[in-house]
């Protein structure tokens, strides 16, 4: 099987492409760029040079592998029987430099997902069968260990590490160094190696634009999970309904399953 290649794509003579990729319109292949045999290029993806990008992945239009990233590889998982298993990246990632994306297993669904208009910086990692929504930024030396799900805007700190089957809510905002191994609200702010719950993402609520009524109701909702009557499950089912988007996204997080406890304010 022969390469699909649109007419419209530019391939450097040193770039590597496999029989059976396939390669959409406009995009552009670095030299010393490899593309296996699996994988298919949206269109405008752009791989710079010594780009490596294999595996059943498919990447979105308009997204940018810079040097030396490795992107569809196997997961670092010793369960992993070499079953097939895919990476799905959305459209307009920048995708930086020596970043790690892989493929997922069979025991986690089989499937890792990266939303759309991501900014994974240098060294950053998403281990298999992550979900990361859309407008995520992980910063350099970030790490996503396996089954993390990462809330559509929020943004992983440069050298923290997110512990297996954790889940960042949207909006969150995890410092850098933190070590994190519970559940993280919606529009947390987490700061510190110990990985604490300093409050809400104020800044990331304004950049929005939340109002104040919203940002005062979230705010009374982070106090009634802190602090509020009753074991942590009674506090989240108490919290109120349909009072908006942001107060409704933080009442779902804290009511879906989860095999982890969740970060909550000092008291």
């Amino acid at each position: 099987m022969t390469a699909r290649i649109d007419a419209s794509a530019v391939i450097h003579p040193a770039a590597c492409v496999e029989d059976g990729a396939t390669v959409g319109p406009g995009a552009r292949i670095g030299a010393f760029a490899y593309v296996g045999p699996e994988v298919v290029l949206g269109a405008g993806v752009e791989l710079r040079p010594q780009a490596h990008v294999t595996g059943d992945t498919h990447i979105g239009e308009g997204s940018v592998v810079f040097p030396f990233a490795v992107i569809g590889e196997v997961p670092q998982d010793l369960k992993f029987g070499g079953e097939r298993t895919s990476l799905r990246i959305g459209a307009r990632n920048r995708i930086r430099e020596h970043a790690t994306m892989h493929v997922g297993t069979a025991g986690g669904g089989g499937v890792t997902r990266i939303g759309d208009d991501g900014l994974f910086m240098a060294g950053s990692h998403v281990a298999h069968d992550c979900i990361v929504g859309d407008r995520v930024v992980l910063v350099n030396h970030a790490g996503l260990a396996g089954h993390v799900q990462v809330g559509d805007d929020a943004i992983v700190g440069g050298m923290a590490g997110i512990h297996q089957w954790v889940r960042i809510g949207q909006g969150a905002m995890i410092g850098a160094l933190a070590k994190v191994s519970r559940d993280v609200l919606p529009f947390g702010l987490v700061d510190g190696p110990g990985a604490t719950l300093e409050g809400m993402n104020l800044v990331g609520l304004r950049r929005r634009g939340a109002s104040r009524a919203e940002i005062a109701a979230l705010r009374e909702a982070f106090e009634t999970l802190a602090r509020g009557e009753g074991a942590f499950g009674e506090r989240a089912a108490a919290l109120p309904e349909g009072q908006g988007a942001l107060l409704d996204a933080l009442r779902a997080f804290v009511l879906a399953e989860t095999d982890r406890h969740y970060l909550t304010a000092r008291g």
